[in-house]
C-alpha cells in the first residue's frame, strides 16, 4: 500500500478555505467533513485537512503560527509550466496571494508560490523529467 499524506492546516474561515482548495483542483470528501473541518482530496495519496481553530486546538496546545510566519512550504509537483501558472492564478482568483516568494526558473525546474487565505504557502513546481533521469 502506498504511503499517504494528510496535511493538517488551521483556517479562520472554513468556507473560504474550501473555496480556495476547490479552485486548486481539490475535492471535498463529505464523509470526513463537518462544520469544524473538511477533508480536501487532491489524489489517492494526498489529503489536506482544513480545520477551524477550535478543532485545531483539539490536536495540539502549541500556538498557531502568526500570519506572515513560515511554518512550512508545501511543494506540489505539476506536469508542466502551464499547470504551475494555472494553479497560482486559480489560487489568486480564489482569495490567495500569488508569488509571495519570487518565481524561480532554473531552466530544468520552474516554481512559483501561492499563499492560501490563511497564510499557508504552496509551491507548485515543474521539473523536467530528463533532468532527473538517472
Amino acid at each position: 500500500m502506498p504511503r499517504m499524506i494528510f496535511v493538517n492546516l488551521p483556517v479562520v474561515d472554513l468556507d473560504r478555505a474550501k473555496a480556495f482548495y476547490t479552485a486548486l483542483g481539490f475535492t471535498c470528501n463529505p464523509q470526513f467533513s463537518d462544520d469544524s473541518g473538511a477533508c480536501m482530496v487532491l489524489s489517492e495519496t494526498i489529503y489536506v485537512m482544513i480545520l477551524n481553530h477550535e478543532k485545531w486546538r483539539m490536536f495540539t496546545a502549541r500556538p498557531i503560527p502568526a500570519r506572515g510566519s513560515s511554518e512550512v512550504a508545501l511543494a506540489l509537483s505539476c506536469d508542466g509550466r502551464d499547470e504551475v501558472n494555472a494553479l497560482v492564478e486559480a489560487g489568486a482568483a480564489a482569495g490567495g496571494t500569488a508569488d509571495v516568494n519570487p518565481p524561480q526558473d532554473h531552466g530544468f525546474m520552474f516554481q512559483r508560490t501561492i499563499e492560501d487565505p490563511d497564510g499557508h504557502i504552496w509551491e507548485p513546481f515543474w521539473m523536467d523529467p530528463a533532468a532527473v533521469a538517472g
